[in-house]
């Protein structure tokens, strides 16, 4: 039985990936879930010890079934990182309630149905969760209703979790990124740059003229801050919402007024 083991959701592809890669780093043995065994398979050839396991996080007997396939490989689970996602584009008008109910789902109650079932088996373990939120949960955009609520819930789910599971040693944190550079980043930056006649790039680039570091994360970097929030150098960190945005959210878009003219 591995020492340590974790539980990827979304893990085929973009910040999933690199989260079960880091973790695999760091000596977790790791199941990663999803939707798509193809890639599933590819990321678990990468990792010095794991599984892969197909399922979809909004519907409870797939996190149950996922849960079961680690602790029957691995003996127990030790991390939890929520990190399956998906997104779509309507104001409150034009989203039907079919798409509202999607994207909660997976987004929302995904990472309760998984938290619910693996709680038993961290609490044996004292182990940890990590909800992959976004700056979304913060700051709203145009058409991004259903996403950016669902967001939002992530880090009030965390807060629970860390208030009920915390006496029982579990410890819950939620990573807001920002832009990552991800295959669905990309898809975004591609939809910017064809309205806008430039290249991915350039997109990229507009998007973070004014974040003080001024480009995307790197999904690595996601990754190393789940790899300290799940280890021992994090064991008094709990109930904390932590952007890894670059400082997009500190900048005051109105400051623009009181810089110099060009």
């Amino acid at each position: 039985m591995a020492a340590r083991s974790a539980i990827v959701t979304g893990g085929g592809t973009g910040i999933g990936a690199a989260i079960a890669r880091r973790l695999s780093a760091d000596g977790y043995a790791v199941a990663v879930m999803g939707r798509r065994a193809e890639v599933l398979d590819e990321v678990v050839g990468e990792l010095s010890e794991g599984i892969a396991v197909t399922g979809d996080v909004g519907r409870p007997e797939d996190c149950e079934r996922a849960v079961a396939a680690t602790v029957e490989a691995f003996g127990g689970v030790d991390a939890l990182v929520n990190n399956a996602g998906i997104g779509n584009v309507a104001t409150g008008l034009d989203e039907t309630p079919e798409q509202w109910d999607h994207v909660l789902r997976v987004n929302l109650s995904g990472a309760f149905y998984m938290a619910r079932a693996a709680l038993p088996h961290l609490i044996e373990r004292k182990g940890a969760i990590v909800n992959i939120s976004s700056t979304s949960a913060y700051v709203a955009g145009p058409g991004w209703t259903s996403y950016c609520t669902s967001k939002a819930g992530l880090i009030m789910l965390g807060r629970c979790l860390a208030t009920d599971y915390g006496p029982a040693g579990v410890r819950t944190n939620t990573v807001c990124p920002g832009w990552v550079r991800t295959p669905m980043g990309d898809e975004d930056m591609d939809v910017v740059a064809e309205a806008r006649g430039i290249d991915r790039e350039e997109a990229y680039r507009l998007l973070h003229q004014d974040t003080p570091i001024r480009r995307p994360a790197e999904a690595d970097e996601i990754a190393s801050a789940v790899s300290f929030l799940v280890s021992p150098d994090a064991s008094y960190v709990n109930g904390v919402s932590l952007p890894v945005d670059g400082g997009a959210l500190i900048y005051d878009p109105t400051s623009t007024a009181f810089a110099e003219p060009a």
